[in-house]
């Protein structure tokens, strides 16, 4: 199959991707977005879940607001955060099915090396 040539990207577009993955090189970031994958969860939930503490869960769901990653309902005293672009879980699992499939590669190799 031949991978037809991306079109160039204007400077304004490449800043835009560059800063929604900058919101993803972040571990801590990451496993909120895991924790939101099932559905909505209130900060609570995120911070028991990640044991970030709270305000530092409210930190990282603010950097995932602002790239347009989340998307926030009150309830009474209660904020629940969701994921409001599913391309987020098409970017997880091509990056996750990427990582294993190296992490497969990678072992194969050794064991054929200490064949």
């Amino acid at each position: 199959m031949t991978r037809r040539k991306p079109k160039p990207m204007s400077d304004a577009l490449l800043e835009g991707v560059a800063s929604r993955f900058r919101a993803l090189a972040e571990p801590a970031r990451l496993r909120i977005l895991q924790q939101l994958l099932d559905g909505e969860r209130s900060v609570n939930d995120l911070t028991d879940a990640t044991k970030l503490s709270q305000a530092n869960t409210s930190k990282h769901l603010a950097t995932l607001h602002a790239a347009g990653f989340l998307e926030r309902r009150k309830e009474g005293t209660t904020v629940y955060h969701s994921i409001s672009d599913p391309v987020v879980h098409e970017l997880c699992d091509l990056m996750c099915a990427r990582i294993t499939a190296q992490a497969k590669a990678g072992a194969r190799a050794v064991n054929l090396r200490r064949a």
